[in-house]
C-alpha cells in the first residue's frame, strides 16, 4: 500500500492554534519532514509527540524530494510541516508535492493557521479579492519595480517582510504608491506583542521610525486595491479607441495600450480587438 503525504499547518505564535487533527497526524504518521527540526522539537516536547523528525528545508528539498517519494511508495506515510503557519505558503514543500501528485500519491491537507488570512481577518481591508506576492526583492530599486507593477491592482495585496527592511519598505510604498492607499502592518500574530496597524502608509512609518522595538518581529503589510474604475466610462472609452488602435498595430499591442488607457483587464480588451 502506497503512504500518504499530510501537509500540517501549525501554530503561527500561540500554540493553542493547533487542531486536535493536525496533532492526531503528527502523532500517527512514520515520520515527520521540518524546516527546522530544532524548532519542532518544541513543538513536539509540548503536545508530547515522538514522531521521527527529518530535516527538509530551501537547501535540500530537490536532493530529498526523490528518496522521499520512494518511502512514500513503499508504504510510509510522512507529514511535512513549516517552521510556522501552513506549509508551501513561502515555504519549502511545492516541489514534492507536485511530484507526489505525478506519483498518483496522495497529498492530505490538514488546515490550520495562516499569518495571511490571519491578518487579512483583522485588517479592514477588503477580503474579497486579494493576491499574495511573498517577500519582496531585497534590493530597493528591484524592489520599487516590481511595487510598480501592482500599483493598477483592484484587490487588497499582501506581502511578508523582515524587520531589518520593514521601515524602508514601507517608504518605498509611500514613495511608490503616495499617501492615499491604506496599508495594514500585521506582526507577531498571535503572539504576546501582537500588533495589527490600519492607517495611511504615512503615519505606519511614524510608528515604525518611532521606536526601534516597533520594527522587530514577524511582518504582514497589506495594501489596500486601487479605486476601481467606472466600467460604464472605460467600455465607452474602449469602444472608442480600440478600433484606431487596431488599424495602426496588432490586436495583443493594442490591447496591452488600451489596458493601460482605460485600465480594463487586458485579456477582456484583446478578445474585444479579436472580434473587430
Amino acid at each position: 500500500m502506497i503512504g500518504k503525504l499530510f501537509i500540517v499547518a501549525t501554530p503561527i505564535g500561540n500554540l493553542n492554534d493547533i487542531t486536535y487533527r493536525a496533532i492526531e497526524t503528527l502523532k500517527n504518521v512514520d515520520i515527520v519532514l521540518a524546516e527546522d527540526t530544532r524548532h519542532s522539537k518544541k513543538l513536539f516536547a509540548h503536545f508530547e509527540i515522538s514522531t521521527p523528525l527529518k530535516a527538509f528545508h530551501e537547501h535540500n528539498e530537490r536532493e530529498k524530494t526523490e528518496s522521499i517519494i520512494s518511502e512514500l511508495n513503499s508504504g510510509i506515510s510522512l507529514a511535512l510541516i513549516s517552521d510556522a503557519g501552513t506549509p508551501l505558503i513561502s515555504d519549502p514543500g511545492y516541489f514534492l508535492v507536485s511530484q507526489a501528485k505525478k506519483e498518483g500519491i496522495e497529498v492530505v491537507p490538514i488546515p490550520g493557521p495562516s499569518a495571511i488570512i490571519t491578518a487579512l481577518s483583522a485588517s479592514g481591508l477588503a477580503s474579497n479579492s486579494f493576491s499574495f506576492f511573498g517577500f519582496l526583492p531585497s534590493k530597493k530599486i528591484a524592489r520599487i519595480k516590481y511595487l510598480q507593477n501592482k500599483i493598477a491592482l483592484n484587490e487588497t495585496i499582501i506581502f511578508y517582510e523582515s524587520p531589518k527592511r520593514i521601515l524602508t519598505t514601507l517608504t518605498d510604498m509611500l514613495e511608490v504608491f503616495g499617501n492615499e492607499r491604506k496599508v495594514c502592518l500585521a506582526k507577531e500574530l498571535t503572539k504576546s506583542f501582537e500588533t495589527i496597524r490600519t492607517d495611511i502608509i504615512e503615519n505606519v512609518i511614524e510608528y515604525l521610525a518611532a521606536d526601534l522595538a516597533h520594527q522587530k518581529g514577524e511582518f504582514v503589510i497589506l495594501i489596500s486595491s486601487a479605486d476601481k474604475i467606472d466600467l460604464v466610462d472605460a467600455q465607452n472609452q474602449l469602444g472608442k479607441i480600440l478600433p484606431i488602435l487596431c488599424a495602426e498595430m496588432g490586436a495583443s499591442k493594442a490591447a496591452k495600450l488600451a489596458a493601460k488607457i482605460t485600465g480594463i483587464d487586458k485579456k477582456h480588451c484583446y478578445n474585444k480587438a479579436i472580434e473587430l
